[in-house]
C-alpha cells in the first residue's frame, strides 16, 4: 500500500478520500469533508492483496482493471464516476506528472508500443472496428439516443441539463451539415458512417445521394435496414468497405468520428485518397476527438479494452498531414465540453440499465463500460481533450466569403428538426421524473 499511499498523498489536495485496504487498514487523504458537499468523503475499499500495487504501478490501466475485476469498490452514496472525476479534478492543477511519474525509458517504450498499435492495415482495421462496434445492437440502444449517434452531442445552452441528449444530437447533425455548404442533389461520401443517422439526415434535408462506408458488419447491416425501411435505399447506400477502396468522385466528404481509428501512420494515405475522391470545387468536413497539446499516445487501458488501434490526434498532426496532400484548411472549431456532457448522459443511461447489460454480457463487462465512459468524460471535463471540427477544400472559392452561411443554415436545419419534449423515449423520461 505504501506506493499508492505515496501517490494519493501527493495528489489529493481538495476534498477527502478514505481508502480501506484488503486487510482493514484505513488511509485518509485530503483536507476534510467540508470540501465534499453533502455526500461526505469518497470511500474506496480494496478487496485484493495486489490491488494497491497494481493501481499505483499502472494508474490508468491498473485502476480500470482493479475496478473491472472487483478489486476496487466505491462505497455508496458515491460510485466510480464520482471517484474518477474527484481524482482527476485534484490532478488537474498540478498536471499529468502527478499521475504519470515514470522513467524516461518506460515513457518512450509505451509511446513506441502505442505507435505500433496504431498501424492499421486493412485486415487489422476491420478487426479493430468489429471489436469496437460489433457488440450486440441492444447495448447501443440502451445508452445512445434513438438515432444511435456515437459521437458528441452539441449543447447550445450553457446549462446542459436544459437540453436532452436527443436534442443535442439533432443539433449536432445540423451543426455538421451546415459547415459542409451542401446543395440539393449533390453526391456525398460519409466515411465511417456508424449506424447511418447522418447519411440519412443529409438525404432527408438536401435530397442528395449518399454513400456510407464502414468496417463493422452489423453496423452496415443495420444501416441498410434503416434505408430500406425509410424507402431511400436507392439514394442512400451503405457498403462494408475500407475507405481506401472507395472509388469515384464526390461533391462532399464527411468523416465523423473516423480519424481516431485511422492511426497516425495512415494519415498521409487518408488525406491523399480523400483528396483524389473530391471534386475540384468540393468540401470535406472532419469531426474527431482531439488533444489540445502536441502529439501524444493512447493510454494502455483504452487500447486494450475499448479502441484497439485508436489514437486521438493533435491539431498539428491533422493540419500538417492534410497540407502535404494539397488540402487547404478553411475552418477549425474546438468543441470543448460538449463531449463531457454527452458522456455523462451515456453513463447515466448505462447505469439505469445495469441489470439488462449484465444479463447481456456479465458484471465485468458492465464495470468495464462504466469505467470507459467516465474515463472519457474526465478527459473532456478535466483533461486536455476536445473535438476538432475542420473544413478542408481544394479551392478557396468553394465556400462563401464569411461564416454567416454556417450559422444561418444551422438555424434553418434546427427549426426543421427540433424534438418536442413529449417525443422523447418514455423509458428515459420516466427515469428522469
Amino acid at each position: 500500500m505504501w506506493l499508492l499511499d505515496k501517490l494519493l498523498r501527493h495528489v489529493i489536495h481538495t476534498g477527502q478520500m478514505i481508502v480501506t485496504d484488503h486487510d482493514g487498514s484505513q488511509y485518509t487523504y485530503g483536507p476534510g469533508p467540508a470540501h465534499m458537499g453533502d455526500d461526505g468523503p469518497i470511500r474506496i475499499r480494496l478487496t485484493h492483496p495486489k490491488a494497491s500495487r497494481h493501481i499505483a504501478r499502472y494508474p490508468q490501466l491498473g485502476a480500470g482493471e482493479a475496478y473491472m475485476w472487483g478489486w476496487l469498490l466505491v462505497e455508496e452514496p458515491h460510485d466510480i464516476r464520482d471517484m474518477v472525476l474527484f481524482f482527476t479534478m485534484n490532478t488537474k492543477p498540478i498536471g499529468e506528472t502527478a499521475i504519470q511519474a515514470k522513467g524516461l525509458i518506460r515513457k518512450r517504450a509505451e509511446k513506441m508500443i502505442a505507435k505500433l498499435d496504431s498501424i492499421n492495415l486493412r485486415g487489422k482495421a476491420r478487426k479493430n472496428a468489429e471489436h469496437t462496434y460489433n457488440l450486440t445492437r441492444r447495448l447501443y440502444e440502451l445508452f445512445l439516443d434513438e438515432d444511435r449517434q456515437y459521437t458528441m452531442g452539441y449543447y447550445r445552452d450553457a446549462d446542459p441539463t436544459t437540453t436532452s441528449l436527443e436534442q443535442a444530437q439533432t443539433d449536432k447533425k445540423a451543426h455538421l451539415a451546415a459547415k459542409m455548404n451542401i446543395k440539393p442533389g449533390m453526391k456525398i461520401l460519409d466515411i465511417g458512417c456508424g449506424w447511418g443517422g447522418f447519411a440519412l439526415y443529409l438525404h432527408k434535408h438536401y435530397g442528395c445521394e449518399v454513400l456510407g462506408v464502414a468496417l463493422a458488419p452489423d453496423q452496415i447491416a443495420f444501416c441498410k435496414e434503416r434505408a430500406e425501411a425509410e424507402g431511400v435505399s436507392d439514394m442512400v447506400k451503405f457498403e462494408l468497405m475500407d475507405y481506401r477502396d472507395v472509388e469515384g468522385e464526390f461533391d462532399r466528404i464527411s468523416s465523423v468520428g473516423l480519424l481516431e481509428h485511422v492511426g497516425t501512420p495512415h494519415y498521409p494515405q487518408f488525406f491523399e485518397h480523400t483528396y483524389k475522391l473530391l471534386k475540384p470545387d468540393g468540401v470535406m468536413f472532419s469531426h474527431c476527438c482531439g488533444r489540445t497539446g502536441g502529439p501524444g499516445a493512447t493510454d494502455a487501458w483504452t487500447r486494450k479494452y475499448i479502441f484497439p488501434g485508436g489514437y486521438i490526434p493533435a491539431l498539428s498532426e491533422l493540419v500538417t498531414q492534410s497540407e502535404r496532400a494539397g488540402w487547404q484548411v478553411m475552418d477549425v472549431e474546438a468543441m470543448r465540453f460538449h463531449y463531457s456532457h454527452t458522456l455523462e448522459e451515456w453513463y447515466n443511461r448505462t447505469v439505469l440499465h445495469r441489470d439488462e447489460i449484465t444479463a447481456l454480457y456479465d458484471e465485468q463487462f458492465f464495470r468495464m463500460w462504466q469505467f470507459y465512459l467516465v474515463g472519457a468524460e474526465q478527459s473532456f471535463r478535466h483533461g486536455t481533450m476536445v473535438n476538432w471540427q475542420i473544413v478542408y477544400v481544394k479551392d478557396r472559392a468553394a465556400l462563401p466569403m464569411t461564416r454567416d452561411f454556417m450559422m444561418e443554415e444551422s438555424a434553418r436545419l434546427r427549426a426543421e428538426s427540433e424534438i418536442p419534449v413529449w417525443s422523447l423515449n418514455p423509458e428515459f423520461r420516466q427515469a428522469a421524473e
